[in-house]
């Protein structure tokens, strides 16, 4: 399960990356939901039209599984996303961990409250001096406090000139403060589709290496 970041759509990855070669180099089905274009991948708590939290963990999987030769168990189903996707795809882990066992961050915006005037998050969450509880649960990093050791395979890759590298660097720290064993890697660019493309070749490998037990 393959997301996209704010302001795209479920064309992106295609569009823009090899992910249909690596698709067959892996024997991978790569699906690839749209998630509105600021969605942040949760269920708007005052939204009811922006329901992406039960649309993707729920609907989409659903869908594969009766429609495409899915193995229909978590041990088979990744989630990966950029940007905004990055924290739908961790987000949505941790949430759905009977359906979800590798979550893949790429760029992720993985703590929200720094950006409380960006990308429409208020319009799915209400402002954030009105709504903080809101911002409070609904961002990853505050989601992450629920991991358990082992609950997922989790890595982490981005940017060293991302805008996000600093609550990347942050999930990671508290990770390791926690004793979540994940994976976290930062390489030279930018948030963008040349850096996303490379980190994608990264994380294919290790989903892929995971789905065989090999790393298990």
């Amino acid at each position: 399960y393959l997301l996209h970041g704010a302001g795209g759509d479920h064309s992106g990855w295609v569009a823009r990356t090899e992910v249909a070669k690596l698709s067959d180099k892996y024997n991978m089905i790569v699906f690839c939901p749209d998630g509105g274009r600021t969605s942040w991948y949760f269920d708007s708590p005052i939204d009811p039209s922006y329901q992406y939290e039960t649309h993707v963990a729920r609907e989409c999987v659903s869908f594969v599984d009766k429609n495409y030769r899915s193995q229909s168990n978590r041990e088979s189903r990744a989630i990966c996303g950029l940007s905004m996707g990055g924290h739908g795809a961790i987000f949505l882990a941790i949430r759905h961990k009977e359906t979800f066992s590798i979550a893949l961050v790429l760029s992720g915006g993985v703590d929200i409250r720094p950006f409380p005037k960006h990308w429409e998050i208020k319009k799915r969450l209400g402002g954030i001096n009105t709504h903080r509880d809101n911002w409070e649960k609904y961002t990853v990093i505050n989601q992450a406090k629920k991991l358990k050791d082992g609950d997922l395979v989790i890595s982490i890759d981005c940017g060293t000139e991302d805008f996000f590298l600093k609550v990347n660097r942050e999930l990671h720290e508290q990770l390791l403060s926690d004793g979540i064993t994940h994976e976290y890697v930062e390489h030279p660019g930018a948030h963008n589709w040349e850096y996303w493309q490379k980190a994608i070749k990264r994380q294919m490998p290790l989903a892929d290496k995971y789905f065989k037990g090999i790393g298990r």
